[in-house]
């Protein structure tokens, strides 16, 4: 149930107990002997708006608890022996908002007020008087709804204390698993590509020592050891919640599209629109888009060009790569790790993603990333 409609259930719920309660005031007073004109009709008035006060309780209890306080002085000056159910019920909601010491204090002078009123305006002898202002409002009544109240009180901040300790430590558990997970690409991760590293480089050192030309795919193979060295460090900096290296973002597209070239594929990039700055977020997954896309067309699509544009627009980050593989429109696309991840990147900023066989020849991977919604 969302709050909106949570919210209007209470309001809703107030106003019955108010209304409620303004009826059974009534009905209380009518009960005795009162002509209803005259100071009477004041007495009527002030135990109904005691009542129909209730409804504010949950946004302003210490309001109410005055409101209803005068009112039950009020009718008792009117006349009128009713017990102040109104200023109970104010009690336990200002003890419930935990406003205890100021209810204490109010109840105190609330006896007092009540006995010197029934005191001054009652005809009849003290002991009748005193007697009408207790009916008013029992001492054992009050004590039963301060402690409703309190232990209303103490149980809802129990139930919030229960809830932060488990966001707590459902937070502390996602930290310890980010740390085992960077620990484990460390292990079973850097040690290969370091050697992948290495021994490209070695390779390209010792074609070049001994003059002979170095094949482009090596090329391809040492730039592509040292990326993804880069790539893991900011992986596991990433998950060790370390921001000294900056993530990669639209400012690093055109350093793929020019690694993308020296695999012998022929790329371009063409940036359209105002360029203005956008969320990191969606400079993160921009890149990953355009990176996972030309990886998949060097590995799979048998492709000689390929192209990445990017229209900057007012509220979206539009991107598009194309190319002209062996894809068809017959052809259904096989849904790998890459572009399931590249779709639930763009699924978490609440974009849109495309990914299919063109209409001519080659495939197409298209995202639309709303700029306003995230920033």
């Amino acid at each position: 149930m969302d709050k909106g409609r949570i919210r209007v259930l209470a309001g809703v719920t107030d106003w019955a107990v108010a209304a409620g309660v303004a009826a059974l005031l009534l009905g209380t007073g009518r009960s005795g002997e009162h002509p209803g004109t005259g100071p009477d009709l004041l007495g009527y008035v002030l135990l109904a708006a005691g009542g129909l006060a209730l409804a504010a309780r949950r946004r302003a209890p210490l309001v109410v608890l005055a409101v209803t306080g005068l009112c039950a002085v009020g009718y008792v000056a009117a006349g009128f022996d009713v017990l102040a159910v109104s200023y109970l019920v104010a009690v336990y909601a200002a003890v419930r908002a935990g406003y205890r010491a100021i209810t204490v204090v109010t109840s105190v002078t609330m006896l007092v007020a009540l006995h010197l009123t029934a005191l001054v305006f009652h005809d009849g002898p003290v002991g009748e008087a005193f007697a009408q202002a207790r009916g008013t409002l029992e001492v054992a009544w009050l004590i039963a709804a301060f402690a409703a109240g309190e232990a209303v009180r103490q149980a809802e901040r129990r139930a919030d204390e229960a809830e932060r300790t488990r966001e707590e430590t459902a937070l502390r558990r996602a930290d310890e698993e980010r740390l085992h997970i960077a620990r484990e690409l460390h292990d079973s991760l850097t040690h290969q590509i370091s050697i992948i590293k290495v021994q490209s480089e070695v390779a390209v050192h010792l074609a070049r020592r001994r003059g002979e030309q170095v094949p482009e795919t090596l090329l391809a193979i040492q730039e592509a050891g040292r990326e993804a060295t880069r790539e893991l460090r900011t992986t596991l900096q990433a998950l060790r919640n370390d921001d000294a290296t900056p993530p990669r973002g639209l400012d690093h597209i055109p350093e793929l599209v020019e690694r993308a070239g020296n695999t012998g594929l022929k790329a371009t990039l063409t940036i359209e629109g105002q360029r203005h700055d956008v969320p990191a977020a969606v400079g993160r997954t921009a890149y990953r888009i355009v990176q996972e896309a030309l990886t998949n067309i060097a590995r799979h699509a048998d492709a000689a060009t390929a192209s990445v544009r990017i229209d900057c627009r007012p509220d979206t980050l539009a991107i598009r790569i194309d190319d002209d593989g062996k894809a068809t429109p017959h052809t259904a696309p096989t849904p790998g790790l890459g572009l399931l991840g590249m779709r639930e990147r763009v699924t978490a900023l609440g974009g849109r993603l495309r990914a299919e066989p063109r209409s001519e020849r080659g495939f197409t991977v298209q995202a639309e990333l709303p700029v306003e919604q995230i920033s």
